[in-house]
């Protein structure tokens, strides 16, 4: 396990190490300045009034408030000569190295050691991870490790007050995790009530420190902002992307985009919490399933959003990671080499609705493994993963001092 461990970390280390030196040399695609704006514009306001100002020039800014704090703390940087553009790619970089170490930890309570060690090295090095950590950079890798670790702490490592922390800085830093948030609750009330007390004690209090400032100073400017934002009204990925292609009249399309996206929202949270109450043992795996079901299903359009499903697949299966991880990041390089992020070849099309199929086949494969474990055993794998690195020990006869 010490050789197993070691090797993920090397290989964590060694797509830290990439992904920064892409941040370095790459000026990254519009969001890059677009952050920089939004960095120089909470350095003026504050973190808490920045919702209520005019930002000529800069979309709307949509960040939950913990974000614009760390913005606060990145411009504090720059101005000691850091690049900028390094800066703010360096989170989800760093996110990444802990959320290799996170998968293996995870997978080897549910599959052998060889297993672990192939998901782990496989989220470290995932082509779409490295394409959106460190060239794009934004925040959605902060968060999705943020969730998987509530998830592994609240059932793997029995500590639900550390639990509760982060899943509150999961929305804190981008609220597209509140989907998980009823799974967690729902396996935190099912754990007794000691530990339910710890986690919703310290998810409360850490929500009452990050957003009651701004809940008490510019409540309808967060809610329209952050609560409310649906997305980009770009057609390139998904339901949208095929209502398109299939002609249906804009009325739907533009329905879905609108209001209508918190069906999907809905639909999401209830496979969370229906899966978690059949498993709740599996609550890592169920958190995987939901962050990637969000993105099968969303009806927004953007490269970075491909984060939400990669280290996820590869916590179902090392196949469904793999597969996902080559053909997306294939899309997302292909992506950002064009003129814009948002504005895809026909070619990144393609690829983009054979990235959808290959998700489809890994959350329907995560289902699989989700029900067919027992309500207080891991879970098997979906497809069969790399074979252990060594072979297990010989059993200790009975009555053998331990040594």
């Amino acid at each position: 396990m010490r050789r197993a461990r070691t090797t993920v970390l090397v290989a964590a280390a060694v797509g830290l190490l990439t992904r920064m030196l892409i941040a370095a040399n790459k000026p990254g695609p519009a969001d890059v300045h677009i952050f920089r704006g939004f960095a120089a514009a909470i350095a003026r306001y504050g973190p808490i009034r920045i919702y209520e100002q005019p930002l000529p020039g800069l979309p709307v800014y949509n960040h939950p408030p913990l974000a614009g704090w760390i913005l606060l703390g990145l411009n504090e940087l720059s101005e000691l000569g850091i690049p900028f553009g390094s800066l703010i790619r360096a989170p989800a970089s760093i996110a990444d190295f802990c959320c290799a170490l996170l998968v293996f930890e995870i997978v080897r309570r549910r599959r052998s050691s060889g297993a672990a060690v192939a998901c782990g090295v496989g989220v470290a090095l995932s082509p779409v991870l490295i394409a959106t950590s460190g060239y794009h950079g934004n925040t959605d890798a902060v968060a999705i490790t943020f969730a998987l670790a509530s998830a592994h702490l609240l059932v793997d490592r029995k500590a639900p007050l550390a639990a509760g922390l982060a899943a509150a800085l999961s929305i804190s830093v981008k609220f597209i995790p509140v989907v998980t948030l009823p799974a967690l609750f729902v396996v935190a009330l099912r754990a007794g009530r000691p530990a339910v007390l710890r986690f919703t004690a310290a998810f409360t209090a850490l929500i009452a420190l990050v957003w009651g400032p701004v809940l008490a100073t510019v409540p309808q400017h967060l809610e329209e902002n952050v609560l409310e934002y649906a997305g980009g009204d770009y057609r390139l990925w998904g339901i949208v992307r095929f209502a398109d292609l299939a002609g249906l009249p804009d009325s739907f399309i533009t329905f879905v985009q609108g209001d209508g996206h918190f069906l999907f929202v809905l639909a999401c949270a209830a496979a969370g919490v229906w899966l978690a109450l059949l498993r709740p043992a599996q609550l890592p795996v169920v958190v995987a399933f939901t962050m990637g079901l969000l993105l099968f299903l969303s009806t927004a359009s953007a490269l970075q959003y491909l984060t939400w499903a990669a280290a996820g697949l590869f916590v179902i299966g090392f196949w469904e990671g793999a597969a996902y991880s080559c053909l997306l990041g294939l899309t997302a390089i292909l992506g950002y080499m064009g003129r814009s992020a948002v504005r895809w070849s026909e070619t990144v099309m393609h690829l983009g609705e054979a990235g959808w199929a290959v998700l489809a086949v890994g959350l329907a494969c995560g289902v699989r493994a989700i029900l067919a474990a027992t309500p207080s055993a891991p879970a098997p794998p979906c497809a069969a993963g790399p074979a252990p690195l060594t072979a297990p020990r010989a059993s200790r006869p009975a009555g053998s001092p331990v040594r």
